[in-house]
């Protein structure tokens, strides 16, 4: 068998769309996991992120780096795909001529014919996460026209994969031992409109929820406008769905808000984090930050600072705005924050909310949660929590002692469920101890 090391770059959508193209290779080449380092292998095939300038940076910086060790005998050919092909497809191949093949993002039957495969990559899955827990892609797309934002020219129109196929899908996954799904799309919220003519969401949960082995259910990359609000009740009331939402909000400011086009307001904003927190009590919340977007003066910026703090976000990413060619803020707008006041801004939100995620932590020592354990290292079990999602989130660090009786493998119980009562924490992850 000829062998194959598969990169992949970006978001967790990338993770799967490679999960599906591996299931097929598999059949006829010998797959090197990305982290395994052999003297050689006949292709190296990147995944590629396309969204922002540091993105398209560590993109291009695989590719050259796949490319180095094909010079140096150390890696026969090399094939790049994804987001970032899709996006400068006529350029790529003049700025990089080592790559032997380049296919982009929205089909991938020309990458399947290259490779001598054929047949349907749906449903079938090579997992490159841990066993135990699996991403499901539930649309691929995007209707949204965020002004800073390139995905729907990159990845097309939002188009739902329907609720059977799904559903289908997951058994297959619990069948291998997945005990946890985590939701993903460009927009997951959209989900079901393009098929059904309403949001499916809140169904989709529910049908994903009476799979056998099935323990957690996920959901990321939820978009504010026109939330479906049957979600919060399956938060609220199916105890498989995790009391724990990634929700993008970006900004508060009116104003920033507007040239955004994500076509909500402010007020909109804190009613729906209000409704939340409400309706789903426990609930945990994870967005993300736009810093130096046109728009964004002191003022706005000092608006954010104070919504941060007021709204005590459990989990809060951000970054500072990049221009994107195509996009309608780079044809309407003028970039006009210094990188050096928007890198102080994101300094000044990420300080702030580095003590709001402390507090938040530290509210929860003295608590018995139940936790899955991710791995085993050095003498600890690595765990989460609903309240913690992987990749992304702290996490939750038990120490072996009483979790199994001695001479047994302290590895047996990673990808099981166990209680731990919670002892300390800092502003990322907690420690515990285990409650037999």
């Amino acid at each position: 068998m000829k062998s194959i090391r598969a990169v992949t770059l970006g978001c967790s959508k990338n993770r799967v769309d490679t999960e599906h193209l591996l299931s097929r290779l598999e059949v006829l080449y010998d797959i090197v996991p990305q982290d395994e380092d052999r003297d050689f292998v006949d292709y190296i095939m990147v995944n590629t992120c396309g969204f922002i300038g540091d993105a398209k940076e560590e993109s291009i910086g695989e590719v050259f780096e796949a490319v180095r060790l094909k010079n140096e005998g150390r890696a026969g050919k090399v094939v790049v795909c994804g987001c970032l092909s899709e996006r400068y497809a006529a350029d790529m191949p003049k700025l990089i001529p080592e790559v032997d093949a380049w296919f982009g993002a929205r089909d991938f039957r020309p990458l399947l014919k290259y490779f001598g495969v054929g047949g349907d990559i749906e449903h079938r899955r090579r997992l490159t996460t841990p066993s135990h827990y699996a991403y499901l892609k539930i649309s691929e797309g995007c209707d949204r026209r965020c002004s800073y934002c390139a995905i729907p020219f990159i990845r097309g129109r939002h188009v739902s994969v329907p609720i059977e196929k799904l559903v289908e899908e997951a058994t297959i996954l619990a069948g291998k031992g997945v005990r946890e799904l985590i939701l993903i799309a460009q927009d997951t919220t959209f989900y079901g409109l393009d098929l059904y003519h309403r949001r499916a969401l809140g169904e989709l949960l529910q049908k994903l929820s009476e799979i056998e082995g099935i323990e957690w259910l996920r959901v990321h990359y939820s978009y504010p406008a026109d939330f479906p609000e049957d979600v919060l009740e399956q938060m609220a009331q199916n105890p498989k769905v995790c009391r724990y939402m990634d929700i993008p909000l970006q900004h508060i400011s009116d104003v920033v808000l507007k040239n955004m086009h994500r076509g909500v307001d402010g007020e909109w904003t804190r009613e729906l984090i209000r409704k939340m927190r409400e309706r789903v009590p426990g609930i945990v919340l994870r967005t993300t930050m736009i810093v130096g977007h046109p728009g964004e003066g002191e003022k706005e910026f000092g608006e954010l600072l104070d919504f941060v703090g007021q709204a005590r976000f459990e989990r809060l990413g951000a970054f500072t705005y990049s221009e994107e060619e195509g996009t309608y803020g780079a044809e309407h707008f003028e970039d006009a924050v210094p990188q050096e006041v928007k890198q102080d801004r994101l300094d000044r939100l990420m300080s702030l909310q580095k003590d709001v995620s402390y507090a938040c932590n530290l509210s929860r020592v003295g608590s018995v949660e139940r936790v899955i354990v991710d791995d085993y290292l050095d003498g600890v079990y690595v765990c989460r929590s609903e309240f913690e999602s992987p990749e992304v989130d702290g996490e939750i660090l038990a120490k072996e002692t009483a979790a199994l009786p001695e001479g047994r493998d302290p590895r047996e119980i990673v990808g099981t469920f166990i209680n731990v009562r919670l002892t300390g924490a800092d502003e990322y992850d907690l420690t515990a101890e285990i409650v037999r």
